[in-house]
């Protein structure tokens, strides 16, 4: 089953949503827009927590 996330469901308001049929491919994701979008070019543990925690069924 496909997963998703929003920014929004951590509190930010980029309006980023993204999915994917696997959570691994789907953090990929996630980690390309923080670095591309944000400047974010590593992501720490308690962020990834958090992300990890917001991912959803889609």
């Amino acid at each position: 089953m496909a997963k998703r996330f929003a920014c929004s469901d951590i509190g930010m308001s980029c309006g980023f949503v993204a999915s994917a049929r696997d959570e691994n491919v789907l953090v990929g994701k996630i980690a390309g827009r923080a670095k591309k979008e944000h400047g974010m070019y590593s992501i720490d543990s308690a962020i990834m927590k958090n992300v990890r925690a917001a991912i959803m069924e889609a």
